[in-house]
């Protein structure tokens, strides 16, 4: 019970923090509306997107089990927030607005995230057959 007053007294904390950063800006309407896009576009697109995945995934009979699920949601809010760059219309007139090459920084995330997932997964495996044999 502890931990859960101390883990919910510092989001508060934070929240509040965030709140006062947030007034403290010459525009802070803009980034309330920033801020609510986010949870449009979570709960828009990203929350149906894994139901719909997971939902697919059951039908097809696969078990999607945690680590995989994780890496599912992971791999979906990363593509989510990197799709302005990912989508960006070309060359900019600014080249360091976006100076970085962000595809293959987006390809190398996913893949740094296949294995793990892959590492995680086939130690499990790795684990659980030790352990049957003993």
């Amino acid at each position: 019970m502890g931990f859960r007053l101390v883990m919910g007294g510092s989001g508060l904390v934070c929240a509040g923090w965030g709140g006062w950063l947030l007034l403290q800006q010459p525009e802070p309407w803009r980034i309330a509306v920033w801020l609510g896009a986010g949870v449009v576009v979570h709960d828009a697109f990203l929350a149906p997107l894994v139901i719909a995945v997971a939902a697919l995934a059951a039908a097809a009979g696969l078990r999607l089990r945690g680590v995989v699920r994780a890496a599912l949601i992971v791999a979906g809010s990363l593509t989510l927030i990197a799709l302005p760059a990912l989508l960006r219309p070309g060359a900019v007139a600014n080249p360091s607005v976006l100076p970085l090459d962000y595809p293959r920084n987006w390809l190398l995330a996913m893949a740094a995230l296949a294995l793990l997932t892959l590492g995680w997964a086939g130690a499990r495996a790795v684990l659980r057959r030790v352990g049957r044999k003993h």
